[in-house]
């Protein structure tokens, strides 16, 4: 004949374990955060003949500001193209004056804030250019400015 004996298992300590566990992999998980920054702006600047300005040397000395005259950092390119650095992420509009000895002209900066898919950022919507003696090409995010 054989003989069973059965003995009761706490699974109390085991259960704390698990939920300890379970609950420091959800708050770990909640505060994870993504930020999607915007788009880069890029300029590139030009004369009639569609010339590169930078490239050839006739554009000197440039800088940007915003509206309360903090200058904008900007990054030139090995093309001849300057990327604006930390620009569009705020809800609304803000107005940017372009400084150089050839020209100077102001453009805008509209953007808004998005949330969703787990994250959030902003999105830069519109960039208005105002000025004399410039046109503008959109040419998705690339902007050639031509300087007449």
């Amino acid at each position: 004949m054989i003989n069973f004996t059965f003995h009761r298992v706490n699974l109390y300590p085991m259960k704390k374990i698990v939920l300890f566990l379970l609950m420091i992999s959800v708050f770990t998980a909640c505060g994870e955060e993504c930020y999607n920054a915007p788009m880069p702006i890029v300029f590139e600047f030009v004369d009639a003949d569609d010339k590169n300005l930078i490239t050839n040397g006739t554009l000197g000395p440039f800088s940007i500001s915003d509206e309360n005259q903090v200058g904008v950092q900007l990054t030139k390119t090995d093309d001849g193209k300057v990327i604006l650095e930390n620009v569009g992420a705020y809800n609304g509009t803000k107005n940017y004056t372009f400084y150089s000895s050839l020209k100077t002209f102001t453009f805008s900066i509209e953007s808004s804030e998005f949330k969703g898919g787990g994250c959030d950022g902003y999105q830069i919507n519109k960039l208005t250019f105002k000025g004399v003696g410039i046109d503008v090409k959109d040419e998705k995010g690339h902007y050639k400015i031509v300087f007449q």
